[in-house]
Formats: C-alpha cells, sequence, structure tokens
C-alpha cells in the first residue's frame, strides 16, 4: 500500500517564512512599545515622504512621477545591502538570537498573489503599510480598504492549504 505524499505542517510551513525567526524569549507586555514607537515615527516618515500619498500612489501606476520608484527602489537597495551585511557579518538579533535565511523556491501563486496585490494598491492607494498612516491623517474612507485587507487575509488564511505554493 502507497503512503500518498502530504505536506506536515511544519513542512508546509517552513515553504513560506511562518514561525522561522520566531523567539523563543518571552518578554512583558511592556516590551512591545519599542515597537510602537518605531511605527508612529515609521508613519511620521510615510506622510513626510509622500509614501501615502493617493495622489502619488497614482502617479506611479499612471508612469507619471519617479517618486514611487525612486522610494521603492532605494527600499530595494537598503534591504539587499542590509541582508548581504547580516549574513556576511553574522549579526544576531538585540537579544542574540541567531538570524537566519531560507531558500525560497518559485512558484505560480508568487505570480496570483502579486497581480492581486497589485490590483487592490492600484485602486484603493495603497498596500497595508500606509493605510494606518492614512486613516491617522484623517482619511477615513481608507478603514474600508483596510477591512479589505484583513478579509483578503482571512480569506487566504481559510483556502491556504488548497491554494499553489
Amino acid at each position: 500500500m502507497q503512503i500518498k505524499d502530504q505536506n506536515t505542517d511544519f513542512e508546509t510551513r517552513s515553504l513560506d517564512t511562518i514561525c522561522v525567526n520566531e523567539s523563543a524569549l518571552d518578554h512583558k507586555w511592556y516590551h512591545n512599545i519599542k515597537y510602537l514607537i518605531v511605527g508612529v515615527l515609521f508613519g511620521i516618515l510615510f506622510i513626510k515622504a509622500e509614501v501615502i500619498s493617493w495622489y502619488r500612489i497614482q502617479e506611479m501606476f499612471h508612469f507619471q512621477s519617479f517618486h514611487m520608484y525612486g522610494l521603492i527602489g532605494s527600499a530595494v537597495v537598503v534591504g539587499a545591502i542590509s541582508v548581504f551585511l547580516i549574513k556576511k557579518l553574522n549579526v544576531k538579533t538585540i537579544y542574540g538570537e541567531k538570524i537566519e535565511f531560507h531558500d525560497k523556491t518559485f512558484n505560480k501563486g508568487q505570480i496570483f498573489g502579486g497581480l492581486i496585490f497589485g490590483f487592490g494598491w492600484a485602486m484603493t492607494g495603497a498596500c497595508p503599510g500606509p493605510l494606518f498612516a492614512q486613516i491617522g491623517t484623517g482619511a477615513t474612507v481608507m478603514i474600508v480598504a483596510l477591512l479589505a485587507a484583513i478579509a483578503g487575509t482571512w480569506v487566504y488564511g481559510y483556502f491556504r492549504e488548497k491554494l499553489v505554493h
């Protein structure tokens, strides 16, 4: 009798970054305040750089301005250099834990996911990061986009095992 190959939960999780670098340390609730502070500062940076501007995002999708492409390209370069340095210098977390990078295999689900993400971004003028900053600046209509992002995340989680990975 032959057993059908089936991914275990660990094997499925190893295909994406869920729990790969999860910290084993247990902290008190107030240790999360640092993330709140960084998030607020990041939101202010988004506002000042006009990353959350619906008009800037529409300019990008209409190929009318280099502003957003320059910001995104700069972020990619900084990220690539950071990953290179973390690997080369064997940098650890601030708590001394090893940072691991795992190779990912390409699959067509990434194309579909990227298209859905891009269409949503083009239609709403926001990706998930700036949504909170947009709401914080008073663009309360973005609450609808936030709820749609949450619903999309839930739908993905519900159908995750049936989707192409």
